[in-house]
């Protein structure tokens, strides 16, 4: 695997307009060094301390164990970036680079998101730096996701609507895309996943690898050995890598992505990009995408705003091409069951995205042996869902 250049195998690169060439080496300059300074990393554990509230707690679901391991005994543990600040995982990401960004001298903050937990993360961070903030989202998904609309304008953001394509997660970044490139000299584009071109897939990864490396130590701790399998979902990945990093080199822990399946994946309208997609190009990165033969990007389809993405992370896709990691997908319809088994069981609204991971436990449960450890990367809260969930059970939000 070689970062440096960017390339995870034969994943990742730079395929953008030559226009952002010398803005992402000025990026990748400044992370670089950012890394190495004991300021920065100072002051970066600081306020993952002190204002995100790491580290976040590890929960033993037992219910949920119980109600999924098929009479095994297995032990289902919850890392809990539902209970950072905002309510998800995207702060991680966003603090880091707010400080980056703060370094470089950039005052103004762009960003994509699909289901806005990452657009009010940036918004939260520029309030904090006292940045001027636009956040792109599509069209369908300020439909969905209006409380985290209101949200990031109340803290002080514009939200642009994004009307083109299928005015989803895939366009906003289009447009995002577009204004960092007439933008470049006073812009910094915090993208919210481990996709887009070099360095983003790497950086993203470091600051969300935090997830990982507590819950490694919280296992030890509390099991006194790793676990046998890691699982997240996976839209584009941030937080499934986040997860997965620690544990890459430690070949006796499974790790397991869920994508969306949507309505099936014999219809068409999913999201399954790793279970059904193509090696091309999308957002300035190789990595596995839905296309159609002609190459040209599919829409993507889920009911979860946040893995209605026709991508993935370009380290996921090295993740798959090697074997180190397995990707399964999840419908719609098992994830909406999930979600509420695991309010019922562990009185715990989870995000749609994360009901994903919960509904594909019962499966990976079949093949694990008596008293194994699973460690499940609790993504987001579910909020933001609530309306999604209730016009889809049919009954009044």
């Amino acid at each position: 695997m070689s970062e440096q250049a960017g390339h995870f195998g034969p994943f990742g690169g730079r395929y953008v307009a030559e226009t952002l060439i010398p803005a992402l080496d000025e990026l990748d300059a400044a992370w670089r060094a950012a890394q190495v300074d004991p300021e920065f990393v100072a002051e970066l554990d600081g306020l993952l301390t002190n204002y995100v509230n790491r580290p976040s707690r590890l929960t033993l679901a037992d219910q949920l164990s119980r109600a999924v391991d098929g009479g095994k005994g297995i032990r289902i543990y919850l890392k809990r970036e539902d209970l950072n600040h905002t309510g998800a995982h995207k702060i991680n990401n966003c603090i880091g680079q707010a400080l980056l960004a703060r370094r470089m001298g950039k005052r103004r903050i762009i960003a994509e998101t699909g289901a806005g937990q990452h657009g009010v993360a940036t918004a939260t961070v520029a309030a904090k730096f006292g940045f001027e903030c636009e956040v792109y989202m599509g069209a369908e998904d300020i439909e969905r996701q209006k409380l985290n609309v209101f949200r990031m304008r109340l803290l002080g953001a514009k939200v642009c609507s994004v009307e083109s394509g299928t005015r989803t997660l895939k366009d906003a970044m289009n447009e995002a895309l577009r204004d960092w490139v007439t933008h470049v000299r006073d812009t910094h584009y915090i993208i919210g996943s481990v996709a887009g071109p070099h360095p983003y897939p790497t950086m993203v990864r470091d600051l969300q690898a935090v997830i990982g490396k507590e819950a490694r130590a919280q296992l030890l701790e509390r099991e006194g050995r790793l676990p046998d399998a890691a699982v997240a979902c996976v839209g584009g990945g941030s937080n499934a890598m986040g997860l997965f990093h620690a544990f890459v080199p430690d070949a006796a822990v499974q790790l397991h992505g869920v994508e969306a399946a949507g309505e099936g994946i014999a219809t068409g309208r999913h999201a399954a990009t790793l279970s059904e997609g193509r090696i091309g190009v999308l957002h300035g990165s190789k990595s596995f995408v839905l296309t159609d033969d002609d190459g040209q990007i599919l829409p993507a389809h889920s009911i979860s705003a946040g893995l209605d993405y026709p991508g993935v992370g370009p380290e996921h896709s090295w993740l798959k091409q090697s074997g180190r990691a397995t990707y399964a997908a999840i419908t719609d319809k098992e994830a909406l069951g999930a979600l509420q088994l695991l309010a019922r069981t562990e009185g715990i609204l989870c995000a749609l995205e994360t009901a994903h991971a919960i509904a594909y436990l019962p499966r990976l449960c079949e093949t694990l042996r008596p008293e194994a450890v699973v460690v499940v990367a609790l993504s987001g809260r579910g909020d933001k869902d609530m309306s999604t969930v209730a016009q889809a059970l049919g009954v009044e939000s």
